[in-house]
């Protein structure tokens, strides 16, 4: 256990240096070091916090020994006893604890996310249940006092959504919305069918870190911006006014149309955060697949095209088959009662790294 304490000492003496780090002016001018060491110092705290008691709990160990060694008094010695076993208790549940926050994490999981619904095999029934998705999202959102802002959507011809992009913006908001990466399939009777028969429909969810200007080196020469007269609903600035934006990064021909706003301003501004994340999922995709190769719980994520959960409405069923988990909740989980499902992926993909850690 000397080992896990000259670790903990080392990321404490770390932990120390930055915070000294961060107030020196050199550094305070320099932005992008500056968001850097205040996110290393962030992400160090909970290993510190977790480290300081631990070292209080084996001096509380050692300390209660003593007592029971030469303490004569026998109830004295029975509540050092009784002391004694919760000590060690919590010493082996913060030395799990520690092991976990040791190991390397995502280094996306603090950030805002960037959610991409879009209908699959099904017509009109698949665009409805993309907006059931899309709804299911607004009220976890909510629950968890984060921001949900649209930056495109194109409608369903009966409801729904074919497809609708959006922000989440709060903290560690990619750390939860990842796990629901992938294909998503619905079991039921659709609006649009009179005959009354059971159908399988599908819509696949992306969910992708958000970007910032640190992140990924945009190039103003590298992107070719057109602008054209926007189409569909949107009042009288419609075809009149050249207020829609497409931006295509010449190097890897990636194109993002934004036409939502009647502001070019404001569309041009979505676009590029659109852009700016697409360019970051390139670099970052490739580490998912290492991960994904690795953990069933984020097959999702490094394979797109991979059925992760089923909503059998007949049976107000919820099954995840990444964990094989089935609930029959349905009704409060399209109302955004998630967080459960989320939790266990998170226990099941934690067993895993753990796993790792110990192959290694």
């Amino acid at each position: 256990m000397n080992n896990l304490l000259e670790k903990l000492e080392a990321i404490y003496q770390r932990w120390i240096s930055i915070g000294e780090e961060i107030t020196q002016p050199d550094v305070m001018s320099d932005m992008k070091r500056y968001i850097k060491l205040n996110k290393d110092y962030k992400d160090l705290t909970a290993v510190v916090e977790a480290y300081k008691e631990y070292k209080n709990v084996l001096e509380n160990i050692e300390n209660t020994k003593e007592v029971l060694v030469n303490e004569k008094d026998e109830e004295f010695r029975e509540m050092a006893k009784i002391e004694f076993d919760a000590f060690l208790m919590r010493r082996d549940h913060l030395e799990e604890e520690i092991r976990l926050l040791l190991l390397p994490s995502d280094p996306q999981d603090s950030k805002s996310a960037q959610v991409e619904i879009r209908a699959g095999t099904g017509g009109d029934e698949a665009s409805i249940f993309a907006g059931d998705l899309f709804r299911m999202y607004q009220h976890y959102c909510d629950k968890k006092g984060w921001k949900l802002e649209v930056i495109s959507m194109t409608e369903g011809t009966v409801g729904g959504f074919k497809e609708i992009v959006f922000e989440v913006i709060g903290e560690g908001v990619y750390g939860l919305m990842k796990y629901e990466s992938g294909v998503h399939r619905v079991q039921r009777v659709p609006q649009t069918e009179s005959q009354g028969r059971v159908h399988t429909s599908a819509a696949s969810v992306v969910v992708l870190p958000e970007a910032d200007e640190f992140d990924v080196e945009l190039k103003q020469s590298d992107i070719r911006k057109d602008t054209y007269c926007s189409s569909g609903p949107g009042g009288q600035s419609v075809n009149t006014t050249y207020s829609a934006v497409r931006l295509t990064h010449i190097p890897t021909g990636i194109v993002v149309a934004i036409q939502d706003e009647k502001s070019q301003l404001k569309n041009l501004e979505k676009a590029m955060r659109v852009l700016r994340n697409r360019l970051f999922e390139r670099e970052y995709q490739k580490w998912l697949d290492e991960v994904a190769s690795k953990r069933k719980t984020m097959v999702s994520t490094g394979d797109r095209s991979a059925k992760i959960r089923t909503y059998n409405y007949p049976q107000n069923r919820v099954t995840d088959h990444r964990i094989n988990l089935t609930m029959y909740n349905l009704t409060g989980f399209m109302d955004g009662d998630i967080q459960d499902t989320i939790e266990a992926l998170q226990v099941a993909e934690n067993a895993e790294r753990l796993k790792e850690a110990v192959e290694v």
